[in-house]
C-alpha cells in the first residue's frame, strides 16, 4: 500500500503536454484528406429567410458542398427545449424553422477543399430575408403590443417561479427598517481561450464520429443523434483537451453542424473528415452568455437586526432561445434570499425571450446575479440599522435545521457562520465587548480613497429541482502477483479544471498504489458510460463517488483472485424535487458549498478607476482532494468575477446587433487588471456524503465578490451602486462628476 494520496498537491496529468505545447486542443486534429467547412451566419436579429442562393458557391472549384434546413432530418434541437433550428431557412421538417432569432443564428455549411475556399464562397451565397419587428430588450418584449417571438411563450416569457414563504405582509409590519432597491447585473461572455473548434468523420464502424470541446460528451451525443435522427450507438463524441468553457460549452456550437457534415458528405459517398474553427468574432455572437438580469427587492429587519421579510421580482433575459434559462432561473428563485433564514419571503421570477444572442450557463448559474442582489440588501440593512455588516450577516445566517424559503432545511454540513468568521477574521474584523468590529479604515492619498468591504454566498452542488442525477464510473485492475496497472474509465470532462487528474487520485488512493500505475480513458462515448455535465460544481462530488465505488468493487475482486478485475458503479445522490408551481416547495439540492470574500477597493476620486488591492477568499470546500488545484480553481474564479464586476459588459444595439462582437471591445481582466493580492482560505468542513467529505468549490468564490466589491466602494466613496460593472464613467456619475449617460 502506497501512503495515502487524496489531501496531497500532486502534479496535474496533462501539465508537461499543456507547458510544452504537445496536448491537442479541438483545432489541433487534422486528418488525412480532410475537408474544411464555414458557416454562414445570419447577422439580423429577427428576420425570415425567404430563400437561399447557393448556386454560385455550390459552383465554385473546390467546393464540395453546401447544406441548408431542408439538409437537416430533424432541425429543431435544444438541451431543455427544442425551439433552436440547426439551420434557419425554408425546407426545414418543423414550422418556423425558418427564422432567424438572433444575429448568430447559422444559415448554410459550406464545405470546401480547405478553409480560403470555404470562406470565399461562403460570401457567395445570397440570402433573402424579410426583416420583421426587432424585440432587442426585456421591457420591449414585454409589451402589450410587443411580437411574440414563440407561440408557445404568451408575453415572451419563457418561464416562471413563485416562492411564497410566512406571510409576506406581517413579516413588513414587524421590521423596524426596510430597504427597496432595484439592481441590474449585465451580460457576460465566457471569452475561453480556444474557440469553438472540432473535426467530425465517419469510422470504420460507421459511426458518425466528432471531435470537439463540450461539457457532457453523453448530451452531445444525444443532441447530434436527435437532429441528425441516427441511433445512439452511431454517434461517437470524443473530448480532447479543452481550452477552457465555464458553462459556455454546455449548449450546442459547432458539435450538430460538424456531425451533419460528415454524414451528408458520406452519404454522397465522400468518405472525407470536416474541420472548422470558428474566429473570436463568430465565437462572440455564436455562443450565449451570462444572463443579464433586473432585479427589484425589499427587506426588512427589525431595530435588533433579525431578518423580517423579503419580497423580490428577477427579470432574466433569455435572448433568442430557452437553452438553460429555466434551470438558470430556478437557481436565482431560491439563492435570492441568500444563505439566511428569513421567515417570511415572496419571490417572482420569470424569463423573457428577446432577439439578442442567448443566454445559458456560466460560473454560478444564476446565483451570482441573485447573490449580488442580497448581499446588497444586506449590507444596506446593516448600514441602515448601525450595525457592523459581519455581526448583521452573522446574527442571520441558515442553521441546521432551519427551512429555507422553499419550505425544506438545506441538507446536512451548514458551514456558512465558519466561513464568514473566517474570512472576516482573516480580514481584520474582531470582536469588542462581545460585538464585530470592523478593521481600522485604510488611509487614502490624495484623490485616492480605500474602502472595505465583504460579502457571502452559497451555491448548490449537482443537478436541482428533480434532474435525474447520476455518474457512472469504470476500473479495471490487471497483474498476476500484484497490480500492474489500473484503468480508470470515465466520461467527464476536463475543461481545464483539472478534473482527470483528481480522478486518477482518488482511484490511485482507494486501490492503494503508485499515481504513475493509474492510467485514465476519458470523455469518449464509445468507451465510458454517461457521467453528466462538468458544471453545477459536481464533477468533484459525483464523479469521486461514482470513482471510490467501482475502486472498491474493482479492489475486491481482485482481493478474490479475479485478475483482471473489473467493475463499473453509478453513483446516484439523495432525490431533489422540483419546485411546487405556486408556493415553491421542494427538495431543491443534495449539497451545498459556501463561500466568503473580503474585498480592499481603492478608488481615484478624479478619474473613477477602481482597483482591487486584496481579497480574501474563504471557502469550505469540504475536502480538499488536491489542495493545489483548489486554489486554482478559487484563484481563477477571483480574476474572472473582477472582470464581470469591474469591466466586462456585453452589449447589443437598439436594433439587436451585437456591439461588442471583438476582444478591442468587450473588455477582460489583464495581468494589469488582477487583484494585487488574493488569499486563499481553504477550509475544511466535510460535507457528509461527499466523496472523503469533498464538496464543489468551481463556482463558490465567484458568488459574493460583485457585492463585496460594491460594497467596498461605498466604503471608500459613500456612493451605492445598484449595477456593475463599475467603469470609470460610472463611478464618477454616481460622484456626480459626470451626468448620466456622458
Amino acid at each position: 500500500m502506497t501512503d495515502r494520496l487524496v489531501g496531497k498537491s500532486i502534479t496535474r496529468i496533462d501539465v508537461k503536454d499543456k507547458v510544452t505545447g504537445h496536448a491537442m486542443y479541438p483545432g489541433d486534429f487534422s486528418r488525412p484528406n480532410q475537408t474544411y467547412m464555414k458557416v454562414v451566419f445570419a447577422e439580423r436579429p429577427h428576420a425570415i429567410v425567404k430563400s437561399i442562393d447557393s448556386s454560385k458557391a455550390e459552383a465554385m472549384d473546390g467546393v464540395l458542398m453546401v447544406l441548408t434546413a431542408k439538409d437537416v432530418p430533424h432541425n429543431l434541437y435544444g438541451l431543455m427545449k427544442a425551439d433552436q433550428p440547426v439551420l434557419c431557412g425554408p425546407g426545414g421538417d418543423a414550422p418556423n424553422t425558418d427564422r432567424v432569432r438572433f444575429v448568430g443564428d447559422q444559415i448554410a455549411l459550406v464545405i470546401a477543399e480547405n478553409e480560403e475556399i470555404a470562406t470565399r464562397a461562403a460570401g457567395l451565397i445570397k440570402v433573402e430575408f424579410e426583416d420583421l419587428p426587432v424585440v432587442p430588450t426585456i421591457e420591449k418584449a414585454m409589451e402589450k403590443d410587443a411580437i411574440q417571438l414563440f407561440s408557445d411563450c404568451p408575453g415572451n416569457e419563457m418561464c416562471h417561479f413563485k416562492i411564497r414563504y410566512g406571510d409576506i405582509d406581517k413579516g413588513f409590519e414587524a421590521a423596524d427598517v426596510i430597504i427597496e432597491s432595484d439592481y441590474y447585473t449585465p451580460a457576460q461572455e465566457h471569452v475561453f481561450l480556444q474557440p469553438e473548434a472540432g473535426l467530425a468523420y465517419v469510422d470504420e464502424e460507421e459511426r458518425v464520429t466528432v471531435i470537439v470541446a463540450g461539457q457532457w460528451t453523453h448530451e452531445d451525443q444525444e443532441q447530434i443523434a436527435h437532429s441528425l435522427n441516427l441511433p445512439l450507438d452511431k454517434v461517437r463524441v470524443i473530448y480532447p483537451a479543452i481550452g477552457g468553457a465555464f458553462g459556455g460549452r454546455e449548449d450546442m456550437s459547432v458539435q450538430i453542424i460538424l456531425a451533419l457534415a460528415a454524414l451528408k458528405l458520406h452519404e454522397a459517398g465522400i468518405d472525407r473528415p470536416v474541420k472548422t474553427v470558428w474566429s473570436r468574432r463568430e465565437s462572440l455572437i455564436g455562443h450565449h452568455k451570462r444572463h443579464p438580469y433586473k432585479i427589484h427587492t425589499k427587506s426588512g429587519a427589525t431595530r435588533d437586526g433579525k431578518l423580517t421579510a423579503l419580497e423580490a421580482e428577477i427579470i432574466a433575459d433569455s435572448g433568442a432561445y430557452m437553452y438553460t434559462s429555466n434551470k438558470v432561473l430556478a437557481n436565482a428563485t431560491l439563492m435570492i434570499s441568500g444563505p439566511y433564514f428569513i421567515p417570511n419571503v415572496k419571490v417572482d421570477t420569470k424569463a423573457v425571450a428577446t432577439n439578442t444572442v442567448p443566454n445559458g450557463a456560466f460560473r454560478g448559474f444564476g446565483g451570482p446575479q441573485a447573490c449580488f442582489a442580497a448581499e446588497m440588501q444586506m449590507s444596506k440593512l446593516a448600514e441602515a440599522l448601525g450595525m457592523d455588516p459581519v455581526e448583521f450577516r452573522l446574527l442571520n445566517t441558515i442553521r441546521e435545521g432551519q427551512e429555507l424559503p422553499v419550505r425544506t432545511a438545506p441538507p446536512k454540513g451548514i458551514s456558512i457562520d465558519h466561513v464568514i468568521q473566517t474570512c472576516a477574521e482573516a480580514a481584520g474584523w474582531h470582536k469588542e465587548n462581545g460585538k464585530w468590529v470592523r478593521p481600522e479604515h485604510l488611509e487614502g492619498e490624495g484623490e485616492v480613497v480605500h474602502g472595505i468591504g465583504i460579502s457571502a454566498g452559497y451555491k448548490n452542488v449537482g443537478f436541482s429541482y428533480g434532474a435525474p442525477e447520476n455518474c457512472w464510473a469504470g476500473i479495471e485492475i490487471f497483474g498476476a502477483d500484484e497490480i500492474e496497472q489500473v484503468i480508470v474509465k470515465h466520461a467527464g470532462a476536463d475543461v481545464g479544471q483539472g478534473a482527470h487528474s483528481l480522478f486518477v487520485q482518488i482511484a490511485a488512493d482507494v486501490i492503494g498504489v503508485p499515481l504513475e500505475k493509474v492510467k485514465i480513458i476519458a470523455s469518449d462515448t464509445a468507451q465510458t458510460g454517461n457521467s453528466g455535465s462538468a458544471s453545477a460544481s459536481r464533477m468533484t462530488f459525483m464523479a469521486g463517488n461514482a470513482i471510490i465505488g467501482a475502486a472498491e468493487a474493482a479492489l475486491a475482486k481482485w482481493k478474490s483472485e479475479e485478475r483482471p478485475a473489473e467493475a463499473t458503479y453509478v453513483y446516484r445522490p439523495p432525490a431533489t424535487t422540483p419546485m411546487d408551481p405556486e408556493t415553491g416547495e421542494c427538495t431543491p439540492n443534495f449539497s451545498y458549498g459556501y463561500a466568503a470574500d473580503a474585498i480592499e477597493v481603492s478608488v481615484n476620486i478624479k478619474t473613477g478607476k477602481v482597483l482591487i488591492n486584496k481579497v480574501i477568499c474563504s471557502d469550505d470546500v469540504g475536502r480538499a482532494i488536491n489542495p493545489q488545484q483548489v486554489k486554482g480553481q478559487i484563484e481563477g474564479a477571483v480574476v474572472q468575477a473582477a472582470g464581470y464586476s469591474l469591466l466586462e459588459d456585453f452589449l447589443h444595439d437598439k436594433d439587436g446587433k451585437v456591439i461588442t462582437d471583438s476582444l478591442a471591445k468587450y473588455l477582460v481582466p489583464t495581468i494589469l487588471d488582477i487583484p494585487d493580492k488574493t488569499e486563499t482560505i481553504i477550509i475544511e468542513d466535510n460535507d457528509p456524503i461527499g466523496p472523503m467529505g469533498a464538496r464543489g468549490v468551481g463556482e463558490m468564490p465567484y458568488m459574493p465578490f460583485a457585492p463585496a466589491v460594491l460594497a467596498a466602494v461605498h466604503d471608500a466613496i459613500g456612493v451605492w451602486y445598484n449595477r456593475f460593472p463599475l467603469t470609470e464613467e460610472r463611478i464618477l456619475e454616481g460622484l456626480g462628476v459626470l451626468k448620466k449617460g456622458i
